[in-house]
């Protein structure tokens, strides 16, 4: 049977990929550190664990409305207010299966047949497909290594066609951890004001920052960014929550009510007991990223130290989410293999260590490893990263 030509364009998870050759060689029964993992390793608090069994136990385990149950919208809408300053009403939330569920939505409302969206590399590996599965294109702008891997206004001025929908912002960034200051959002907001050009702020890894630096969302900036900025987040990275699948976007009801349509005809609506979790995280005085930024911040300045104590791998120091982005070019040079992607793969097989490629980001001269690990799991990995450059020095 002949396929859809929208899934012939999609390229597999370079992430699913290398985890999954992990896999396969822990069953075989070796000693594998996968550092692919794109979430916590710790579980979810406690007392949101007890408001999902209450939830149950109190017969919360049928359909809700399709944009999400009002208390957990108010309580995102409080979030907003309570963090960033901001002012939304609940015709401008949608509670969502995910994050990624409030994105792929976003685009399908969004984009028309050749529609652009400007996407900074390195970029998290969905949204590039998820652009293609609503017809649309990305335009890929590399956002360079001196630079902080961060977009620049005269960069996304040049990139701008007749045909840009929208342009996407992460910050903190996966794979990079890199953030924007206010200063640097203004300015590329500003492009955006100037062109007519939607910003999607991906802000899920907001609780995860390892610096003095204040995470800003572009729309706290002004009213005018506000009504041109559609959020999304979720409760996955900050509350140890990926399982859940709980998300959500805010912005103009002109954009979040036709996402709710389509919501109502694709998932029905988020797991009922998942959003009474969620509720529970957002309207506990309970901060349970203390504890995770401190191990967090702990393992990143380990990791970030013993990186660059290796030949040929220099490695930025991220600020938050938990991933570094060392570039690997010279160690691939110097070990004689042609490509990143080789060098993974061969680093797998011989020394068990799972990372993932940096092509899949859209950054082919380097690796993205995840800290969401033991300290102890993370030392062991970079000693044996170590041995495999020096044993295939040329």
């Amino acid at each position: 049977m002949e396929l859809a030509n929208r899934v012939k364009t999609l390229t597999p998870s370079a992430t699913l990929a290398i985890t999954a050759k992990a896999k396969e060689l822990k069953s075989q029964g070796y000693d594998v550190i996968g550092l692919g993992a794109g979430e916590p390793d710790f579980n979810t608090p406690e007392y949101i664990l007890k408001a999902a069994e209450d939830a149950m136990r109190n017969g919360f385990t049928k359909y809700t409305p399709a944009g999400g149950i009002p208390e957990l919208k108010q309580a995102i809408i409080n979030k907003f207010q309570r963090d960033n300053g901001l002012t939304y009403n609940s015709d401008e939330v949608i509670v969502t299966t995910g994050a990624k569920h409030a994105l792929f939505t976003l685009f399908q409302v969004l984009l028309n047949k050749g529609d652009e969206v400007i996407v900074p590399a390195p970029y998290w590996v969905s949204y590039p497909e998820q652009v293609k599965l609503a017809e649309g294109e990305p335009v890929f702008i590399e956002a360079k290594e001196q630079n902080g891997f961060k977009l620049t206004p005269e960069q996304l001025k040049s990139a701008i066609t007749s045909r840009t929908k929208a342009v996407i912002i992460n910050s903190p960034s996966n794979p990079t951890g890199m953030m924007y200051n206010q200063q640097e959002l203004k300015e590329l907001g500003d492009v955006c004001l100037d062109n007519d050009i939607l910003i999607v702020s991906d802000e899920i890894y907001e609780k995860l920052i390892y610096t003095n630096d204040k995470h800003v969302s572009v729309a706290e900036i002004s009213e005018q960014l506000k009504a041109n900025t559609i959020i999304i987040n979720g409760v996955s990275k900050s509350h140890a929550m990926t399982g859940w699948r709980i998300g959500y976007a805010a912005g103009s009801s002109d954009i979040i009510k036709p996402m709710t349509s389509l919501a109502s005809h694709s998932t029905s609506n988020p797991t009922s007991i998942a959003q009474h979790a969620a509720l529970a995280a957002y309207s506990s005085n309970e901060d349970p990223n203390a504890e995770m930024r401190d191990i967090f911040s702990e393992r990143l300045d380990e990791l970030h130290s013993l990186l660059n104590d290796i030949p040929g791998i220099s490695c930025m120091k991220p600020k938050g989410a938990f991933y570094v982005f060392p570039n690997v070019q010279e160690a691939v040079r110097q070990n004689g293999f042609d490509s990143v992607d080789e060098w993974v793969k061969a680093l797998l097989e011989e020394e068990k260590v799972a990372l993932v490629p940096g092509t899949g980001f859209g950054a082919p001269e380097n690796v993205r490893l995840s800290y969401a690990t033991s300290l102890d799991a993370l030392k062991e990995a970079a000693k044996r990263i170590n041995r495999f450059v020096l044993n295939h020095q040329s």
